[in-house]
């Protein structure tokens, strides 16, 4: 699909024949008031013109940053202009597989641009599972452009709020059931953490713990219970008073009375 400066002729749906993602043309994934501010910004006119899957590459990696809107007149980032461009031309999953894996290796944002398109564009949810988990383990650094300011994130970070949120980058992300129930329908496998057996251990010794701590709880009432059956006031372990000291009572008695 051949790229326009205003791109207005592809939200024509009169003159729209391309594919359809969601039953919809997907330069409609997008609300229409971040679509008009994406094709009247500079950077969309200027650097986006005549790009294709292959050229949109080298605008990609020069990304600085992630995220949706900035400012008072919420501007478009690059980042979503771009991702919009990637609606525009729907490239093969192979290329989108490719900005993911061997090209996001090096090139962080690269990755995330592709990331955030699977999540707006890909219509199974056991796709969009298992194509975003492993990015998990990617912990890089990146800026990220809110409306206020800056602030600093990680790849895994902004992979996780595209499986869980709902709107992420000035976008409403199409719904998206939670692993578990598509692991409840056999869609899914259950996910094994990266951590694997590091959190095994941490559970053994936290039982170990919890062992060694119950035994040290039972000695420590069993010391207090024999410290009441020999306490002060010198009763027995029934109550009672001891032999020895009604016999010393009674002595200590007997002499008060000589004494008188």
């Amino acid at each position: 699909m051949a790229h326009q400066a205003d791109a207005r002729r592809h939200l024509d749906e009169r003159g729209y024949s391309g594919p359809l993602i969601h039953n919809d043309n997907p330069l409609k994934l997008f609300e229409k008031a971040v679509r008009d501010r994406i094709v009247d910004s500079y950077y969309w006119k200027e650097q986006c013109f005549g790009l294709n899957a292959a050229t949109l590459l080298d605008r990609a990696v020069e990304l600085t940053c992630i995220g949706g809107t900035f400012g008072v007149g919420q501007k478009p980032t690059p980042f979503l202009c771009l991702a919009f461009k990637l609606l525009q031309l729907t490239p093969e999953r192979e290329i989108i597989e490719f900005y993911l894996g061997k090209a996001g290796d090096e090139f962080k944002y690269l990755r995330l641009l592709a990331a955030f398109y699977v999540r707006v564009t890909y219509e199974k949810d056991e796709d969009v599972y298992t194509t975003l988990e492993p990015l998990l383990a990617d912990s890089r650094k990146v800026r990220r452009r809110t409306r206020e300011g800056w602030a600093l994130t990680h790849v895994d970070e902004f992979v996780d709020d595209l499986l869980l949120k709902s709107r992420v980058c000035a976008t409403t992300l199409p719904k998206l059931n939670p692993r578990t129930f598509l692991e409840d329908e056999g869609r899914l496998e259950p996910r094994e953490s990266a951590l694997g057996e590091e959190l095994d251990e941490l559970d053994a010794e936290d039982g170990e713990g919890e062992g060694e701590k119950k035994v040290k709880d039972e000695e420590s009432s069993g010391d207090e219970g024999e410290a009441e059956d020999g306490s002060a006031d010198g009763r027995n372990g029934d109550g009672a008073r001891s032999e020895e000291d009604i016999k010393e009572e009674d002595e200590a008695s007997d002499e008060s009375m000589d004494g008188g």
